[in-house]
């Protein structure tokens, strides 16, 4: 069941995309400004968010950037306002649609629809995944460095595929956590940071941080 975030302050109209979403078997969650939506939407991973632009606490335009500083999750911006510099403006700040209001329901599915299929192609496609001399085949779940072959554990190997997913964008541990052992798991987040140390010493880097990056106080990185 894929996961929908809503934010929208319009109280009406945000219950109205919600039961038509959950009539359509997605499981949605709501936050009402700008300020919880870019909270809940970097705590959770969500497979698609219908952003509102006019939002209170932070506008529409500043919670899509944020997210995008830090995620690659789809955004689609709902707003009344039509103007081609607000699309623009969207757009550039990572959004991957652009919905003006009113619309009929039919249209918002078409469009979902669309970037669904549009992000699992893009998925496909970067099932080999390269950084530096390493190389990941996910399908086959086989690891080479400067062309030898690296034995991993299914959660080191977990780890490594999001970090690879991941380039240049850094992931807290918590975030970390949801993605490699789940969101209901019990396991507190210092296990990210011994798993991160047996991913380094497999990848003979202990002492240095040649592949991952500590980002103090944050997390991880993935970065040259």
């Amino acid at each position: 069941m894929k996961k929908i975030l809503i934010v929208e302050d319009e109280p009406n109209f945000a219950r109205f995309l919600e039961l038509e979403l959950r009539h359509a078997s997605f499981e949605v969650t709501v936050a009402y400004d700008g300020t919880s939506g870019l909270a809940i939407a970097l705590e959770h991973d969500f497979d698609l968010i219908l952003l509102d632009v006019m939002l209170p606490g932070m506008n529409g335009f500043e919670v899509c950037r944020n997210i995008r500083e830090h995620k690659k999750t789809l955004i689609m911006m709902l707003t009344a306002r039509n103007k081609v510099t607000d699309k623009v403006t969207g757009l550039d700040y990572g959004a991957d649609d652009y919905i003006p209001k009113p619309f009929a329901i039919e249209e918002l599915f078409a469009r979902m629809r669309a970037l669904f299929r549009r992000y699992e192609h893009s998925e496909q496609t970067l099932s080999a995944l390269s950084f530096l001399d390493l190389n990941v085949d996910l399908n086959a779940r086989v690891v080479t460095q400067s062309g030898d072959t690296i034995t991993f554990t299914k959660r080191e190997f977990d780890l490594l595929a999001v970090f690879m997913q991941n380039v240049n964008l850094v992931l807290s541990r918590d975030n970390l956590l949801n993605k490699v052992w789940g969101h209901n798991t019990e396991v507190e987040t210092n296990v990210v940071d011994v798993y991160v140390r047996y991913l380094r010493n497999k990848l003979g880097s202990p002492g240095d941080e040649k592949y991952i990056k500590t980002v103090r106080g944050i997390g991880y990185v993935m970065r040259l």
